[in-house]
Parts: structure tokens; sequence; C-alpha cells
């Protein structure tokens, strides 16, 4: 067979470079912005010292890790605060998806607008604005309970309370957003499920329960691995609400990483510490996924 003239094959060979041509600005900038930072925190992790002074230190960073007990107490608080708080937090919002989404209510516009305002709200603006409600001696949060004859709480210098206000922050941040999620997911409903289900009886409950809750299953996936994610990353408020005490009842996992990296400049075990925190979400959100997925 002729090889085909010149011209013929520096078409062909456009023709193939084309793709690879305008693919190149996204994987230049993925591989500088995304691959190498996270080979270079790799390679940092297995440091110590800064500066001049590092070193290699192999695994070292990684088995300080596992003898840590500050690291284990900010896991421990993050683990406290997600357990309490995802489950709260997405069961409010689809209880007011649902809510928002019936036939009956008046204005659902305004109202899906309201629920959905707090998180627009900057995460410091929150924090900031939190500390002051909750403030022991001059909140409006202990003045409200003082004036229906409840004794104050001292939110942010308990343990436990401080925990539930970092609770409370986030709830308020992010119910409505996850309810807007839901909301989208219910409008995807077929209604002549519903229709049909009435015309055999089935309550509202029944409703819920064998249709609603069902069909909206991917949802739920999608908003509890996100929800689970974004806690474990958990940072802005408690670091504007409580700085991590009261004696670090409230320090989380990234906030140690932040003080390790960048109060203390040992950004070896701050990189290995954010490999931990990778591989607990890897697996949390593999288990959610298996346990909640789609079975073939």
């Amino acid at each position: 067979m002729p090889a085909p003239p010149p011209s013929r094959r520096r078409a062909i060979l456009r023709r193939k470079a084309l793709p690879y041509l305008l693919l190149a600005p996204a994987l230049v900038t993925f591989g500088v912005f995304k691959a190498y930072p996270i080979v270079s925190s790799l390679l940092l992790s297995l440091t110590t010292g800064s500066g001049a002074n590092t070193r290699n230190a192999g695994l070292a960073n990684y088995r300080k890790l596992l003898d840590d007990p500050l690291f284990w107490t900010a896991l421990g608080n993050t683990a406290r605060i997600l357990v309490v708080q995802v489950p709260l937090m997405l069961a409010l919002a689809l209880g007011l998806s649902v809510a928002l989404h019936a036939a009956l209510v008046r204005f659902r516009t305004v109202w899906r607008l309201g629920i959905f305002m707090p998180s627009v709200t900057g995460l410091v603006a929150t924090g900031v604005v939190f500390a002051f409600l909750l403030d022991t001696d001059r909140g409006a949060v202990n003045s409200l309970l003082e004036a229906i004859g409840l004794s104050g709480v001292d939110w942010l210098g308990d343990g436990f309370w401080a925990r539930m206000a970092v609770v409370l922050v986030l709830t308020w941040h992010y119910t409505g957003y996850n309810a807007v999620i839901y909301l989208a997911g219910l409008q995807g409903i077929p209604k002549e499920l519903y229709e049909a289900a009435m015309v055999d009886g089935a309550g509202p409950l029944r409703r819920f329960f064998s249709i609603t809750l069902p069909a909206l299953r991917p949802v739920l996936l999608f908003t509890v691995v996100l929800s689970t994610i974004g806690t474990l990353q958990l940072f802005d408020e408690p670091y504007v609400l409580t700085r991590g005490g009261p004696d670090n009842a409230t320090l989380t996992v990234s906030m140690y990483l932040y003080d390790n990296g960048f109060r203390y400049f040992d950004f070896g075990y701050a990189s290995a510490i954010a490999y931990a925190l990778t591989l607990i979400v890897s697996v949390l959100g593999a288990v959610q996924m298996r346990l909640m997925g789609e079975r073939e």
C-alpha cells in the first residue's frame, strides 16, 4: 500500500494532535495547581524541620501521629460534632424541603429564599455574630433563656456546650443549602406516583417512606457524603467562635493541621496530618457509598 503524500500525512497528524492541544490548558492547570501540590505535600510529609534545616525523616511523622494525644483529641472532637450535626442538619433540611414542596404552602419562593440566605453568609462573619449571640454574660441567647425563667448557659466556656455551639452554627449555616438540594430532588419525583398511592389509600407517612425517601436516595447519598467531608474539614466556625477551646474541647483536625503548619512551622508534620485526614475522608466516603449506594 503506497504511503500517503506529505500534505495528507500532516493533515492526519494535525487532526490527531488537535484533541491534545485542546486539552492541554486544562491538563497544565490541573498539573500545576492540583497534582503538583498533592505530590509535593506527600514528599513534605516525609521530612522534618523547616527552611534550610529540612531533612528526610521517612515515616517518622506518621509514627508521631499515632502517639500524639492532641491529634486524637482533635479527631474525637471532630467525630462528636460530625455524629450530632450531620444527622440533625439533614433531618431538618429534609423536613423543611418536604414542607416547602407542599402545594398548600403560600409564598413558597419567599420561604425558600429565606432558608437559603444563611448559606450565602460568610463563614467568618457567621462565627463573629454567633460569638456575640452566645456570649455568657451579654449574649442575646442567654438573655432570652433568662427571660423565660431558664438559667443561662456557659456556651463558650464549657467543653460540652462549646461543641453544641459549633453544632448550632453549622446547622444554621448549612441546613438551607441542603434543603434546596432536596427541593430539587423532590421536584423530579413524578406526581403520578403520589396520585396512585392516594387512590390506593396511602396516607402522608406511607407516601413519604414508600415514595419520597426511595426516590431521594441518590440525593440523600450526595448530601451525606458532602456534609461528612465538609465536617471533617471543619475549621472556620470553631476557629472564629472558640479558637479550639476551652481546653481543646473544640479543636478539630483541620485546626490542629493549621497550628502545626502556620504557628509552629512544622510543615512535614502538618502534611502528615493532611494525608491522615484524606485517608479518613476517603474511607468514610467509601463506607457511606457502600451502605447507601445503589446496588446493581
